[in-house]
């Protein structure tokens, strides 16, 4: 009996044994797995076929050795709504597709960690110095028409404004593209937006939540103008070669967008976020983001298609990152209270 006893306590010292092994395993496995995969949340149009998305997430994945999963909402803003809602809960370890006019408001909700990377070799043009938001490409925003339809373009935001043409545009709360208009306006008209935004509504065909439903309706026909960029031109000239497609230049100015990438706070992989960050700068995939994404790129030296060569160049106007995180909340009440009237 005392052998039996002492054969069973020992298969089942290894059968403990084994079991605490495998545990073992799959948490090292699991363990593994989560370190080797960086989450970035995104904008839709950015992971589509013909978006840099994909081309960015095959190398940057055979560099890293790691699995890069893009999570895509409508645009800009609703990557920051989503996060805010989320809190700590968040998956997210990077932010792509944050612009200049949202940064500071990412920056006081804690939602960012520096980065640590020098920024030395970004174009002079964006004088980027800040510690925590990492550029990635950067235009202008401007209203698109169709020149076989329009002869003669609107010259000014006013002149837009004051005339009949069926426009559409995104909504700024949760459009970087409607917020960018929101800046034009306050910017060009200051205190008088509130009367412009409602003339603009007696002929605005519908506001979007995001870019790519209203530029996809402008391209069906279904307005005289949309809000786009002045680098849209670009995409229809070396994707499609179509010209008739042009930004109409405006006197006043226009407001220039500068997109970035910045590390969550609570992101599981700071290191390989940091990497992926550094990657969106580099040769490599500057080359890619202006013919895909169809801005421009963030460092010079990048060879461009003719095309670009034959886009408006505008003055700029606007305000400071933090001047629109101060008025942001009061310029979308404006306009929620304008363009229902």
């Amino acid at each position: 009996m005392n052998l039996i006893h002492s054969r069973l306590q020992t298969l089942f010292a290894g059968f403990v044994t084994a079991i605490l092994a495998l545990f073992s395993f799959q948490a090292q496995a699991q363990s593994q797995n989560q370190n080797d995969i960086l989450t970035v949340y995104t904008y839709d149009s950015f992971v589509s076929e013909w978006g840099p998305g994909p081309q960015l997430k095959k190398i940057f994945e055979q560099q890293c050795q790691c699995e890069l999963k893009f999570v895509a909402v409508e645009d800009g803003v609703s990557i920051l709504n989503r996060v805010r809602i989320e809190g700590k809960k968040t998956k997210a370890d990077v932010l792509l597709g944050l612009d200049n006019g949202l940064i500071e408001e990412a920056r006081q909700l804690k939602l960012v960690r520096p980065h640590k990377l020098t920024t030395d070799h970004l174009t002079p043009v964006l004088n980027w110095q800040d510690d925590s938001f990492m550029p990635f490409d950067y235009g202008y925003f401007a209203f698109i028409y169709d020149n076989r339809k329009i002869e003669r373009p609107a010259t000014s935001l006013s002149e837009l404004i004051q005339s009949d043409a069926q426009v559409i545009y995104q909504d700024p709360r949760t459009s970087t593209p409607g917020q960018g208009l929101m800046t034009w306006m306050k910017a060009v008209y200051g205190d008088q937006s509130t009367q412009q935004w409602q003339q603009l509504a007696q002929h605005t065909v519908t506001v979007t939540k995001g870019w790519w439903e209203a530029y996809s309706m402008f391209l069906e026909g279904g307005s005289d103008y949309v809000l786009s960029y002045a680098t849209s031109p670009a995409y229809h000239a070396v994707a499609e070669g179509h010209e008739h497609y042009q930004a109409a230049l405006f006197s006043e100015g226009h407001v220039t967008q500068i997109e970035v990438a910045g590390i969550t706070n609570n992101s599981k992989n700071p290191e390989l976020a940091r990497d992926f960050l550094e990657f969106l700068t580099s040769a490599e995939a500057q080359k890619i983001i202006p013919v895909t994404n169809w801005m421009l790129p963030v460092i010079d030296g990048v060879e461009l298609p003719q095309a670009f060569s034959k886009l408006i160049q505008p003055k700029t106007i606007g305000f400071t990152p933090k001047e629109i995180s101060q008025q942001r909340k009061a310029w979308l009440r404006e306009w929620r209270s304008a363009a229902s009237q």
